[in-house]
């Protein structure tokens, strides 16, 4: 089955930087988009920013010029570098891959991983 499996997350200080990874594994024929979204209690799954699989990107404003993402397709792994990060980047953050399995095209996601940022 496939999988999508996170790690990067923890706790920094405001003006620090974190960078996630998320790698994908399983009977996968191609992964399209991949991206970032964040979630915090109570609110809805934003999106933080995605990449194709020729690498153009979109990038949410919050984020922009703060967090860089980027991918290798050869590892079908997808990276998010978050730079002067923010207390209010504080939230779970999860990877979502959109992809092409002998079944069709899916949606996967990974399990999250959370991001403290304190002040």
């Amino acid at each position: 089955q496939v999988q999508l499996v996170e790690s990067g997350g923890g706790s920094v200080q405001a003006g620090g930087s974190l960078r996630l990874s998320c790698a994908a594994s399983g009977p996968i024929f191609r992964i399209n988009i991949m991206g970032w979204y964040r979630q915090a209690p109570g609110k809805q799954r934003e999106l933080v920013a995605t990449i194709t699989r020729d690498g153009s990107t979109n990038y949410a404003d919050s984020v922009k010029g703060r967090f860089t993402i980027s991918r290798d397709n050869a590892k079908n792994t997808v990276y998010l570098q978050m730079n002067s990060l923010k207390p209010e980047d504080t939230t779970v953050y999860y990877c979502h891959a959109s992809l092409v399995v002998i079944a069709g095209a899916r949606d996967s996601w990974g399990q999250g991983t959370q991001v403290t940022v304190s002040s």
